[in-house]
Formats: C-alpha cells, structure tokens, sequence
C-alpha cells in the first residue's frame, strides 16, 4: 500500500467533499482520539479523521457517549489535529454542547476550532438543529451532519438497534437530511439505517454522506479505528469489518515482554549503556 505522500499529498479540505462526490470518488474516515494513532492513520492516507464522543467509551470505559464534555473533547482534538497534515479533522460536539440553546452551540462550536485547530465539527440531529448549524456554517466553521442512529439519543432509542425501519421514520429522516444539506452541511453520517434508504438519501443530497452500518450506497465510510484493528473483544456488529487482530497482537507482545523481564532476559548486553 503506498502513503498518501507518495502520490497524493493534498490537503483535505471540506468544499473537497463536494468535488469527490461528483466524481464518484469514495470518501475513507476512521475515529483517532490521540496523537501516535492520528499519525498513523493520516500516514496512511485517510480522507477524514473523526474525534467521535466515541471517545467516551474507547478512551475512557464509559457504557455511552453522554458524560464526555466540551474540555475532554477538545483535549482530544489538539492532539489529533497536531498529527493530521492530510486528512480533514472533524470534532464531535459532546451532549450537552449545543441542545440548551443556539447561542450555546455556536459558542461552543467556535471554542472547539479555536482551542483544537480542527477543521470541522460534527452534531446529531435533523431539522429541529437545522437553523443552528446555519449559524454555525455562517460563521465560518463546516460542519457535519449525523442522523439515523444518533448515539446522544440512545436513552430516548432505548439502545442502538437499526433506525428508520419504519416508512414514518424514514420519511422523517429524508426530510431532516434535506433540512441539514439547505442549512449547509457539507456532509452527513448516515449511522445504522438500511442501506436501501441510505442510497437513496445519498441521491437526493448534493453533500457527501457517510455510512457506518448503512451499506455502499454512501459516498463514504467510517468506523471506529479500534473496532477496525481488532482491539476490543465482544463487540462484532454486523457491519464492522476487522481488518487486523491487534487485541491478540499487544496481548503476546505484552506477555513476552514481562516474561523476559521476569527471567533477566531484558534488556541484554546490547540494550544497556
């Protein structure tokens, strides 16, 4: 696999979504909540990294999305950002961050690209967010859309299972991408919907839409870089691909490690000054 340097070392850029769209070109995101794996990833070419409040539960070992806060998302973000020298940075907007009011979401919106140097920030909603995001764009900062399964909302779900099964809900869920690509979103994450439904909301959008459980459909693709890598054990939805087993990888390093520690074998003679 060549880097990304080697043959395509631009910049990307938000309006870029628009462009790979018409071009028919899929869009590759993936999840980095911290400086060695945002390094890696851009490295390797990604078109977009995602400091998801996925955080909450990878980083920190929470059951949801809702205690991460504005701080903790932007310490995050600062160091992903400082990694990412090709990739467009995307910065979720915690619970809590923009729900009180619009004032508070622009304001919070504003603080999360000032403080992380990202390059876009990311809500969860349909239409009745769509004149905030208005306001947000309008003051100068791209955001990201997310509908279908929206992890804020998971209490109100009653879990994560399949959104937009019904014809009501999936009406409602058009209708909202249409209101999120008129407010100016420059793309939408389209998350555990039918792929059917899915595909046909990536025809009606000019704005790039990115699945995660909603087939190929989409103009692109994420996942959470530790589900993708195998890191975790347990959790295997229908949708993940594993492209690596790094959990029995580290585990066998790990293991080697302390046995030689154990039996004086670390470090030898050429390990030591």
């Amino acid at each position: 696999m060549a880097e990304y340097l080697g043959s395509n070392s631009r910049k990307v850029t938000a309006p870029l979504f628009f462009e790979m769209k018409r071009n028919g070109e899929k869009i590759s995101w993936l999840t980095a909540y911290e400086y060695t794996t945002a390094t890696i990833i851009d490295r390797a070419g990604i078109d977009a990294i995602l400091i998801g409040d996925s955080a909450s539960n990878v980083m920190d070992g929470n059951a949801t999305t809702l205690p991460i806060t504005v701080d903790e998302m932007i310490y995050h973000a600062k160091a992903v950002a400082k990694a990412a020298s090709h990739a467009l940075v995307v910065c979720d907007m915690p619970f809590g961050s923009y729900q009180v009011s619009e004032e508070d979401g622009v304001r919070n919106a504003i603080r999360i690209m000032k403080e992380a140097g990202v390059d876009a920030v990311k809500l969860e909603g349909g239409a009745e967010i769509a004149p905030m995001i208005r306001r947000i764009v309008n003051a100068g900062i791209p955001v990201c859309g997310h509908l279908g399964l929206t992890p804020q909302s998971v209490h109100q779900f009653g879990g994560y299972g399949l959104r937009a099964k019904e014809e009501a809900e999936a009406e409602k869920l058009k209708a909202d991408a249409k209101a999120l690509e008129e407010a100016g979103c420059f793309a939408i994450v389209l998350e555990k919907v039918p792929a059917t439904l899915a595909t046909e909301v990536t025809q009606s959008v000019g704005c790039a839409t990115i699945g995660i459980g909603a087939g190929n459909g989409t103009d692109g693709q994420v996942l959470v870089y530790a589900d993708m890598l195998g890191m975790n054990r347990g959790f295997r939805p229908k949708f993940l691909r594993q492209y690596a087993d790094l959990y029995s990888t580290i585990t066998s390093a790990v293991a080697q490690y302390v046995e030689d520690v154990r039996r004086g074998d670390f470090p030898n003679a050429s390990e030591s000054y």
